[in-house]
């Protein structure tokens, strides 16, 4: 089981899933989500805001089978915090994990930035360049600041009670991938027109790095949100909702 795993291997392993998680969600609304065409038209065959929703949510599904023995698959700081408030993981692991999270974040970025490159006229301008998140000028849909701290906050609230209701042990086991994924799928869907979807500071660094501008500028908002989440749904899930709650 994953308090089994050496260390080392449980940084690889998260290092791991959190570049397959923004190449392939970040990339696919890069490379994939109506890109237009030299002439100007629109790529009828680009995926949208379902498309790109759906490839964040396999992304965690099939990660989720591939290294959760392994570390858990948190691939997100957000997760590991919620969890480390619900008494499921160890402080002390909180930096490495974090540490790999990122570091797969901006691999990834850097990858989608490159092939991306590849593609005559591209360049990286507009509000969410390369898949980055933000408000006001820089949200998708033009939300202030204030509603995308409040739907980041929720969703990731909601995301962390998934997390830790399905991966309860009272929970049918071997399943729990299905409804993690789904639920960042929903997710997805409520909130790309707001921040572009974040829920997860490892995801919205690996791209804004590469973007710098406003993209790093807002970026704390990014890390602040759903962190706090996080941590609220950890402790609901622990005082209020589990096995051991009074």
């Amino acid at each position: 089981m994953a308090h089994s795993v050496p260390l080392a291997k449980k940084f690889l392993a998260e290092l791991f899933g959190t570049f397959w998680l923004v190449l392939g969600g970040c990339g696919s609304a890069v490379l994939a989500a109506n890109f237009p065409y030299d002439n100007g038209a629109v790529n009828p065959l680009g995926l949208g805001f379902l498309g790109v929703a759906l490839a964040f949510g396999l992304t965690l599904l099939t990660m989720v089978y591939a290294i959760g023995h392994l570390s858990g698959c948190h691939i997100n700081p957000a997760v590991s915090f919620g969890l480390w408030a619900g008494g499921r993981f160890k402080g002390s692991l909180l930096l490495p994990y974090i540490v790999a999270q990122v570091i797969g974040a901006i691999l990834a970025g850097g990858v989608i930035k490159l092939v991306a490159s590849g593609r005559p006229g591209f360049v990286i301008e507009g509000a969410n360049a390369l898949a980055t998140n933000g408000f006001g000028a820089n949200s998708p849909g033009g939300y202030s600041f204030g509603a995308a701290l409040l739907i980041e906050v929720v969703l990731s609230f909601f995301f962390l009670l998934v997390i830790l209701g399905s991966t309860d042990k009272l929970s049918p086991s071997g399943f729990a991938g299905v409804p993690i994924g789904l639920a960042l799928t929903l997710i997805h869907l409520i909130s790309i027109p707001v921040t572009n979807t974040s829920v997860n500071p490892a995801r919205s660094t690996g791209v804004a790095v590469w973007v710098g501008g406003q993209a790093t500028g807002q970026l704390w908002l990014f890390w602040v949100a759903p962190i706090a989440g996080a941590l609220l749904a950890g402790w609901v899930y622990s005082t209020l909702l589990s096995e051991q709650a009074n």
